[in-house]
């Protein structure tokens, strides 16, 4: 049974806003593939995975593109339309299917704006975005497909209840913005190691333990970075005064 609670943003809400924001919640499921969002395109939507994964994307303009973030049961999608921006800068697209909890960007607005608490939950888990983001950029730059590929591997499985992943060769060689041959022959290798098997589409991790030690340290960084959000998220949920906030500088 799919509920709000599963996403850890929904979770830790103030109750006031619980009550505000649950019932204009939409309960949807995403298909693996479907975008959601063009690069540049006005946001009417933010969503909160439950139990899928949608993955970032920078699309360059002769249309090859590279994966800058993923963001599985612990975040949003669509922060930029609480950072300041009416469009989104990258695509977004499901990077594994599941329910989704859909909700207006003026509701999630006016409650950015009206309750101080909020505002702090989400630009904390903006750091911790932006963190991923940088780290991924780099990883991508200066290590291994191997490499990549194991990172890529552990995120997602961060983000999922088991060791399955539903990923293609050519979905993955899309997020590491490298060639199919590389994604055939690193898949090769840890499937010769007996760290993953692979068929059809469909991955299965054996040994993670084999596949973190083969893992750059860009894993570590993103991993720790997540934990302390995670370690934050239920300090803001304390007793607390629960008036109204009205920031000056911000618009109710």
């Amino acid at each position: 049974m799919i509920n709000p609670l599963e996403n850890k943003l929904l979770n830790v809400l103030p109750l006031e806003s619980k009550g505000r924001i649950f019932t204009d919640l939409n309960l949807i499921h995403l298909p693996l593939g479907k975008v959601i969002y063009e690069s540049g395109q006005d946001l009417e939507f933010v969503y909160f995975p439950a139990d899928g994964i949608i993955s970032l994307f920078y699309i360059t303009e002769d249309g090859h593109s590279s994966q800058i973030s993923a963001v599985g049961s612990e975040g949003v999608v669509g922060i930029t339309a609480f950072m300041g921006g009416g469009s989104t800068p990258y695509r977004a697209e499901v990077q594994s299917a599941g329910f989704f909890y859909r909700l207006s960007v003026t509701a999630m607005l006016n409650e950015f704006n009206l309750v101080k608490r909020v505002r702090i939950m989400l630009l904390s888990y903006t750091q911790s975005f932006i963190a991923q983001m940088a780290q991924t950029a780099a990883c991508n730059r200066h290590h291994s497909i191997d490499q990549q590929l194991c990172r890529l591997l552990l995120l997602s499985m961060d983000r999922m209840e088991n060791n399955d992943l539903t990923m293609t060769q050519e979905s993955i060689a899309n997020m590491l913005g490298v060639r199919r041959e590389g994604v055939t022959e690193a898949a090769g290798k840890l499937q010769k190691q007996n760290v993953i098997t692979y068929s059809r589409g469909k991955i299965t991790v054996t040994d993670r333990k084999k596949l973190e030690k083969l893992s750059c340290e860009c894993y570590d960084v993103v991993k720790n970075e997540t934990d302390r959000l995670d370690a934050s998220l239920p300090k803001l949920n304390l007793p607390r005064n629960n008036a109204p906030c009205y920031p000056k500088e911000m618009p109710i």
